[in-house]
Parts: C-alpha cells; structure tokens; sequence
C-alpha cells in the first residue's frame, strides 16, 4: 500500500504527462496509474503498449511510482454493452461521456482509494470551483478549444470533490511546451483522436465485428431507391462519407447526406446538399444529469423554464436555448435558431457562461427525417 495523497492518471499522452508534472512539481507526494481499458482482439500492434511504456517513462522521469491496472472487464460491462445496445437501436451515442462517469471517475477513483489515496487527477481540460454553497461547479478549461466540460458533464458532486485537473489553467501550446522543457518523451506525441477504445481504426469495421451486417436500402426522401447498406446502424445524421451514391446522373451534383434512419425497416433516408430535413429546433432529452445534484433554480417550479446555453456535439459554438421539465420525467430543450443534425443517442450539455450546469442524452428531435433515429 501507498501513502500517496493523489494518483494521476497517466495515458502515456502529452496531456496526462503535464498534469502528472504539475504534480510533482507542486510539492505533494504523488503516483500514476495506467488504465488500460480495451483488450486488443486482433493481430495488429497493441498501442496499448506503446502507450503504457511512455508512462512509464514519463513516470521514471518524474521520480514517481506508475501503478497498472487492467480494467477491460469493468469497460465492457460498463461502457461498451451500452455502446452496442443503443447502437442496434439505432441511435449513435457518446461512449466518452459514459467511460468518464463509470470508469475514469468511478473504477480508478476505487482503485485509487485502494492505493491510499484519497484523490485523484486526470489531463482533462476542465477546471472546479467551490460554489457559495460548497458545491463543486464544473467550469470550461481556459484553453476553449480544448475544453472537455462536454465529456465531463455526468459527474456528480462527491466524483468532482476527490478530482482535480492540472491542466484548466493552460493551453495546448503550453502544455507541449512544460513537456519540452521537463523533457518528457510525450512532448512531440500526437494526441489520440476518435472513440477512446476504437482510436483511429476503421469505425464500421470495427464495429462489424460486433454487429452483424444486415443488408438495407439508402432511399431519397421522395422514396426512390438509391442503392444498399450493410445496417442502419453503421450510419449516423448528416454522415456523407461512405454512403456510395456520389455523382448520380439522377442527382442535383451536390454531395448525398443521411437526413434520417428507419432501424425497424432498416431504411437509411439521404438528401442532398443542405437540406432542411437535417434541421431541428426542439429536442426531447432522457436521463438529464445536474451536476449541483438538483435543476437550477429556474426550473424548480412546475412548468417553469431555463434560458441557457447549450451544445449538441463536442465542440459546437454555444446555442442560445431554453429548458424544460416534461410531466413524464423527460426534457425539452428549445433552440433559438434551428439546429443541424441533432442526433438520438448523443449528448445536449448545458452551461451558463463557463458553469457546465450538467445535461442528458437526445431521445428524439422534431426533424422530419432525423425524428426517426429515435429511441424504440
């Protein structure tokens, strides 16, 4: 057992390295754990390993103890089970939001715990402010371009207590330039993009492997047969890459986009160039989490409604909206100005000015076509 106070998780990327430095350098005790959270099933490299030995490097640099923790078991049944169900349902969810709360804040959090620690760090973009009340508030990293509120809107009041994040106060140039200077092997590294356990392979290949193909038509909107697909569930709205229609004699010249999915026919609706069908202005939302632990006060009255902001995907410009609590338990969310491609599945995340106030997941939207990506 460690006496260690905090144990940051350490990736083996530029990010965790920097958080895990500034660590150090504050003077506290401190040690890595590396999460590895997928087991590689196939023939190729395990970046996995890549990564765990760049920890482990950075870790050595630092002086301090890396701690290894195989938690695939606990993602599969936590994250990825959930991933695979709403997507044979048709809708295509977020599995980033979903791995922060139940394993990068909850099973590390324990695992920390049985360490010794009573707190832990990650290389998130985000930053925590004590609320007059003593709530912990979530608050939008400094950096804007890579604030990760969005992903980090699900935790609740006693997960934001035991974190902390390094790296709110700074912007990427800066981290990779801490990174430089401390000599870290991550400096250069270059940051991982796509689903956390998927990384930059083949998105339908991959999930081809745990979805059958079922084999369906692509339909313009005036019902005409275009061609086929291998699933519903391997598309999402407004997709246009991989669709294999492109430059019908038939068509306008403009680029084909899914505007809408019909899983119980498996039927995936395209239109092309900009298409009004793609647009919604209201959103019904399930499973809405607050991070305070209660709605705000705007909406502690039956009927009453919220005037916020909001985002419907990572790093969309702020939306002017308003919100309100249905009588079944769900929510409405209205936009000032109508939005594209608002999709079932993924997540609407609220804010006033850089309060991240919590959010929920898109069951169903008024767009003609995309209402039928919806919840069954």
């Amino acid at each position: 057992m460690t006496s260690d106070p905090i144990i940051v998780g350490v990736s083996g990327g530029v990010d965790s390295s920097v958080a895990a430095l500034q660590l150090v350098r504050s003077g506290r005790p401190v040690a890595g754990l590396f999460m590895k959270n997928w087991e590689e099933d196939d023939n190729q490299a395990c970046p996995a390993e890549a990564d765990a030995a760049d920890a482990q490097a950075v870790c050595d640099l630092l002086g301090i103890t890396l701690h290894t923790r195989n938690f695939a078991a606990e993602y599969w049944d936590g994250v990825f089970e959930q991933f695979l169900l709403e997507h044979r349902a048709g809708r295509t969810p977020n599995p980033d939001v979903l791995c922060n709360r139940e394993i990068k804040f909850t099973t590390f959090l324990e695992h920390a715990r049985d360490l010794g620690a009573e707190r832990i760090a990650t290389g998130h973009y985000a930053r925590l402010q004590r609320g007059p009340d003593g709530d912990w508030r979530l608050l939008r990293a400094l950096d804007g371009n890579k604030d990760q509120s969005y992903f980090l809107h699900a935790l609740n009041q006693d997960q934001l207590a035991a974190s902390e994040f390094p790296l709110g106060d700074l912007t990427k140039p800066q981290v990779r330039q801490l990174a430089a200077e401390a000599g870290l092997a991550t400096a250069d590294k270059k940051d991982s993009t796509g689903i956390c356990f998927i990384g930059e392979r083949d998105f339908r290949g991959f999930l081809a492997r745990y979805l059958p193909e079922a084999t369906g038509t692509l339909r313009s909107i005036d019902g005409r047969v275009l061609g086929e697909h291998p699933g519903s569930h391997f598309f999402t709205l407004g997709q246009r890459q991989g669709l294999g229609i492109g430059g019908r004699a038939d068509g306008n010249g403009q680029p084909w986009f899914v505007v809408g999915k019909d899983p119980a026919d498996n039927i995936v609706w395209v239109d092309q160039g900009d298409s009004p069908l793609l647009y919604s202005q209201t959103l019904v939302a399930v499973d809405i989490h607050w991070i305070a632990g209660q709605a705000p006060a705007g909406l502690q009255h039956n009927g009453a409604a919220l005037s916020c902001m909001a985002k419907v995907r990572y790093r969309q410009p702020d939306q002017s909206c308003t919100v309100q609590a249905l009588a079944d338990g769900r929510w409405q969310v209205r936009f000032e100005q109508p939005q594209r491609a608002v999709t079932p599945g993924q997540s609407v995340v609220f804010y006033d000015g850089d309060i991240c106030l919590g959010g929920g997941i898109i069951d169903r939207t008024d767009a003609a076509f995309g209402g039928l990506e919806q919840a069954a």
